[in-house]
């Protein structure tokens, strides 16, 4: 028997539940693939402002405008397939009269693409299609991690659902205060030096993405529900090797979904200022978003890391 992971499909899966897997899948692999194709044309974009002789510079001007139109056919069937749940989420958010958090994230996309192709028509200006690519690319990874997270959650305690959504509530202000901030920001830069504005606004949209936040208490529940399957292919009755009952082991879950909703919530308070200074690039911040969601998701699975005995890993989680 394989031991349970965070990708593991829960038992009694409906199909439904596995064409949304496939689906996400699919776009998750297919942004991949054309984020590293787009990262390789942006390259020469890297060396224009290197001092080089007129006739190289000539060169790799020619160069760089093939590779921005290149990148920009690559980021079409990105921005329309690949993203479109975040189109079709940010939809259904403004339909019902809330902002939810594919708003930012759409409006995130939308401020790096359109401008993207703007400057790459008139062939004046910077382009973003590297930091669009990556921006979709880790969103979808890390939506994928927070669809098998949920997917693997059975059912929730009470307490369960008080955490859900005092996460949803979180996540929701969050989303209010960074669009808000984003614009104000981006305001200010406008006016006083309008080359960094729309750097400045892309990277604070990207940051506003509460990917971490939203998958920080679904990955615990999927972490305890590995910790319960493995206990009770060890020992039956539902209790592992040492005899921890499962209230230990939604105290230990609760105790690292908390532990994610805070850390989450610090790298937002400490890199947002950062972006607003313009000294966090888009590109930097959704390396830095996909790197809080894989933090978040390796914490919760700290439950279940390979230790030997059934319940070896609610220990290993427990604070010395």
């Amino acid at each position: 028997m394989h031991a349970p992971s965070l990708l593991s499909p829960p038992p009694h899966m409906t199909d439904a539940m596995r064409r949304s897997r496939r689906h996400m899948l699919a776009r998750t692999g297919l942004a991949w693939l054309i984020m590293m194709q787009v990262m390789m044309l942006a390259f020469p974009g890297y060396l224009r402002h290197n001092a080089r002789a007129a006739d190289s510079q000539q060169a790799l001007e020619q160069a760089i405008v093939l590779m921005n139109w290149l990148s920009l056919i690559l980021c079409v069937p990105l921005v329309l397939y690949c993203a479109w749940p975040v189109w079709r989420g940010a939809w259904r958010s403004l339909g019902r009269g809330r902002i939810g958090m594919d708003v930012p994230v759409a409006l995130g996309i939308v401020a790096a693409f359109i401008p993207s192709v703007i400057a790459t028509w008139r062939d004046v200006g910077e382009v973003y299609f590297d930091s669009v690519s990556m921006f979709v690319a880790f969103l979808l990874t890390a939506r994928f991690l927070e669809l098998c997270a949920r997917q693997a959650v059975d059912a929730h305690h009470a307490a369960d659902e008080a955490l859900l959504g005092l996460a949803d509530r979180l996540a929701f202000w969050f989303v209010c205060v960074q669009i808000l901030l984003a614009g104000l920001v981006g305001a200010y830069w406008w006016h006083t030096q309008p080359g960094h504005a729309l750097a400045v606004t892309v990277a604070l949209l990207v940051m506003s993405c509460p990917c971490a936040l939203s998958m920080s208490v679904p990955a615990a529940l999927a972490a305890r529900r590995a910790v319960i399957l493995r206990d009770r292919a060890g020992q039956p009755g539902g209790q592992g090797a040492d005899g921890q009952s499962p209230s230990f082991v939604d105290l230990a879950t609760r105790r690292i979904a908390r532990q994610n909703l805070v850390g989450s919530m610090a790298w937002h308070v400490l890199m947002t200022p950062l972006a607003a200074l313009g000294w966090v690039q888009p590109w930097l911040a959704a390396i830095t978003m996909l790197v809080s969601s894989l933090a978040v998701a390796a914490n919760a699975w700290r439950l279940v890391r390979v230790a030997p005995g059934p319940a070896a890993g609610i220990v290993a989680a427990e604070p010395a």
